[in-house]
Order: C-alpha cells, then sequence, then structure tokens
C-alpha cells in the first residue's frame, strides 16, 4: 500500500479546511505541514471561535458543566474534548477555565477531595492525569496510583482487582494519560517502561482480536465516533500509536485495513455511531454522514503509517 493512494486530494483538503478552527490547525499540522507560526495563530482561534469558544462559554463560574450540579461526568467530557481541540493552554481563557476547575470542583463523596488530584477508578484518573498536565501541571501523585494499579497483562481495568484482566477502554484512557504527563516534563523510565508494557497489551491483540481466541473482541470497535470521551474503537487506538511516535510493524495492519475498509467512495470517513455521553456542545454531523473529525484522524493514521 502507498501513501499516495490515500493521501488526501486537494477537494479533501478545502473540505477539511473549511470547517472548525479546531479541524483546521490540527490538518495544517498533520496533512498540510504549514509553518509552525501559521498553525500557532489558527490554534490559538480556538478559544474565541466555533466549538472551543461555545464549550468554553457553557462553563460555570463554579467550575462545572452541568447546570447546578456540584460534580459530574460531564465536566470531565467537557475538559476531554477540550483537549481534543486542541485549545492552547497557554491562552487566556484556558487559564481562567482551568483555574475554576482547581479551585472549585471537588469530588464530593471523596471527602471534597479536588478534580485534578483524581478519584478511584483508572479510567477516570487516567483521563484527569492528561487533563492536569495539558493544562496546569503533571501530578505525580496521580501518576504513580496508576502505574500501581497496571496489571500483569499490561493494561488496566477499572473493576480490578476483581477482575485481573485488562481492558482496552481502560488502557487506552490511562495512556493518553500518560503520554501527556511525560510530554510535560515527567518522562522517566518506570512511566515509559508502563507505557511500553500497555502499547504491547494493545499491539499483542493487533488492536481489537482476542489474545486467546483471536475473534474479535467488540464489533463497535470497528466503527468509528467522535468525540470518543471513554469508549475504545481502533482508530482512537491507532491515532494513539502515532501520537506517541510508535514505529508502525506488522501487528497494526489488520486494524489499518479495517480504517481503509471504512472509506466511502466519496474518499471520506463518514460518522459510524455516536456514544451517550453529553456535553453541551453539538459538533460535526449525523450518523451515516460524512465526518471531518473522523477522516482527519483516518488520513493522519494512514499517513503515519504509509511513511
Amino acid at each position: 500500500m502507498r501513501f499516495n493512494d490515500y493521501a488526501p486530494r486537494p477537494a479533501h483538503l478545502r473540505w477539511l479546511l473549511d470547517s472548525d478552527p479546531a479541524i483546521r490547525w490540527q490538518v495544517m499540522r498533520d496533512l498540510t505541514d504549514e509553518a509552525p507560526d501559521a498553525i500557532a495563530a489558527e490554534r490559538s482561534r480556538v478559544a474565541t471561535e466555533g466549538w472551543g469558544a461555545q464549550l468554553l462559554a457553557a462553563q460555570f463560574r463554579s467550575g462545572h458543566w452541568g447546570g447546578r450540579q456540584k460534580w459530574d461526568l460531564i465536566a470531565l467530557w467537557s475538559l476531554v474534548v477540550l483537549r481534543d481541540l486542541g485549545l492552547d493552554p497557554a491562552s487566556k481563557k484556558a487559564r481562567r477555565m482551568i483555574e475554576r476547575v482547581d479551585m472549585r470542583l471537588v469530588f464530593k463523596p471523596l471527602k471534597n477531595r479536588p478534580f485534578l488530584d483524581g478519584e478511584t477508578e483508572p479510567c477516570i484518573n487516567g483521563r484527569i492525569l492528561g487533563i492536569g498536565a495539558y493544562f496546569k501541571e503533571p501530578n505525580d501523585a496521580l501518576a504513580n496510583q496508576l502505574l500501581s494499579e497496571q496489571l500483569e497483562d499490561g493494561g488496566w481495568n477499572c473493576e480490578a482487582p476483581k477482575s485481573r484482566r485488562s481492558s482496552f477502554h481502560t488502557t487506552i484512557c490511562v495512556l493518553e494519560g500518560l503520554l501527556e504527563y511525560e510530554r510535560a516534563g515527567r518522562k522517566t523510565a518506570a512511566v515509559t517502561k508502563a507505557r511500553n508494557r500497555a502499547e504491547d497489551y494493545l499491539l499483542e491483540r493487533r488492536m481489537f482480536r482476542s489474545l486467546r481466541t483471536g475473534e474479535v473482541i467488540d464489533k463497535g470497535w470497528l466503527r468509528f465516533s467522535f468525540p470518543m470521551f471513554w469508549h475504545y474503537d481502533v482508530l482512537r487506538g491507532l491515532d494513539y500509536l502515532r501520537n506517541a511516535g510508535i514505529k508502525p510493524d506488522g501487528r497494526i495492519s489488520e486494524a489499518i485495513d479495517v480504517v481503509i475498509a471504512r472509506r466511502h467512495q466519496n474518499g471520506r470517513w463518514p460518522m459510524n455511531l455516536r456514544h451517550p455521553e453529553v456535553i453541551p456542545l453539538e459538533m460535526e454531523t449525523d450518523v451515516g454522514m460524512a465526518s471531518r473529525w473522523n477522516t482527519l484522524r483516518a488520513l493522519r493514521v494512514l499517513r503515519w503509517y504509509n511513511s
């Protein structure tokens, strides 16, 4: 397979660029290789225009996004999406947003533990570790907690210790958090080793197959959505490997075939499904229609694979 067979054509690039700043700056970085200054200028618009500005405006002064509720998952998912949009953490609006979270959001059932200190489940703590490292500062205690919870097979599971078998969903959330933690200046041998073990967990299973039977673990993982929230799918797993700078090998070839097979005849990837989680923001398109997010992510995965 040659990248030129799957490279974005000019019409596809125009379609991607005729979009929200959150899409445009990532296209400029990952597909068209624009100058750093141009990428940064486009990225800065996420805070003031489009989806990023809308989601920032929906935050309450109390730090949450969920109406009058003191805490719920709406706040977590809103922060996850702001990170996925690439909101510049150095922007004034981002700093104000994360200060509200840091000063006012707590886990009330956990004796008012601050939000950025995490809670009890590694799937949530992986996301919080990444959010804190990206928007504010790395949390060493939370990272160490996650390292201590890694299972023998290399991944994590929110149902441990009752379950000793890892979950793809939990593992990808922790992997993304640890990668952000490393990039915030906390790269250590222990963290790198933990990430490598978890990456091998995914790769040994070809990104979606049972190690024991070889069967597809969940056919829903072959269908792509955005935002992903906590849900795993093949495209999310591959995009993580790309982002982490992992060198592609034969263990992902079948997963790459899945990505290619999802492409419509018009050269775009559709929105295959929507997850039930809710945030105060409407993005993109209906299920079955062409998705800029899925197209962007699929094209950069294929570019990485063929580079």
